[in-house]
C-alpha cells in the first residue's frame, strides 16, 4: 500500500512552467480550411427556409474538398499530357467532363461558362480590372 501512496504523491507534483519572455509572441492556431460559409450561402439562395445540421455540413465540406481535389489532379494530368506548364480553363473544363456525369455535368459546364463570360465581359468594360498589361489593354479597348 505504501508504494502506491508514494506514486500518487509523485504524480501529483506538476512541473513549474517557465515564464514566457515578455517579447515572445503567442503561437496562433493553424486555421482549418472549410467551405461551410459558402455551402450555407448557396443553401440559403436555393432553399431560404431550410437549415443544415453540423453533421451534414461536415459531409458537404468533405464532398466539396474531394471534388476540387479530383478536378485539380485531373486538370494537372491533362496539362502534363499536352506538355503545358499552365492549367487553363480548357483543362479544367475537360477534367470536369471526365469526372462528372449527367445533370451535374451539364450544370457545372453551364455555370463555368457563365462565370468565364462574366469575367471576360468585366475585363472588356474595364481593361484595367485585372491589371491587364498595356499591350493587352489596347487590344481590349479596340474590341469595345
Amino acid at each position: 500500500m505504501a508504494p502506491t501512496a508514494q506514486r500518487a504523491k509523485k504524480g501529483s507534483k506538476k512541473a513549474a512552467k517557465a515564464p514566457r519572455p515578455s517579447g515572445g509572441k503567442k503561437r496562433n492556431k493553424k486555421r482549418k480550411e472549410s467551405y461551410a460559409i459558402y455551402i450555407y450561402k448557396v443553401l440559403k439562395q436555393v432553399h431560404p427556409n431550410t437549415g443544415i445540421s453540423s453533421r451534414a455540413m461536415v459531409i458537404m465540406n468533405s464532398f466539396v474538398k474531394d471534388i476540387f481535389e479530383r478536378i485539380a489532379s485531373e486538370s494537372s494530368r491533362l496539362a502534363k499530357y499536352n506538355t503545358k506548364s499552365t492549367i487553363t480553363w480548357r483543362e479544367i473544363q475537360s477534367a470536369i467532363r471526365l469526372i462528372l456525369t449527367g445533370e451535374l455535368l451539364k450544370h457545372a459546364v453551364r455555370e463555368g461558362y457563365h462565370s468565364f463570360t462574366m469575367k471576360r465581359r468585366s475585363e472588356l468594360v474595364n481593361p484595367f480590372y485585372d491589371k491587364v498589361s498595356s499591350r493587352n489593354s489596347s487590344a481590349l479597348t479596340s474590341l469595345v
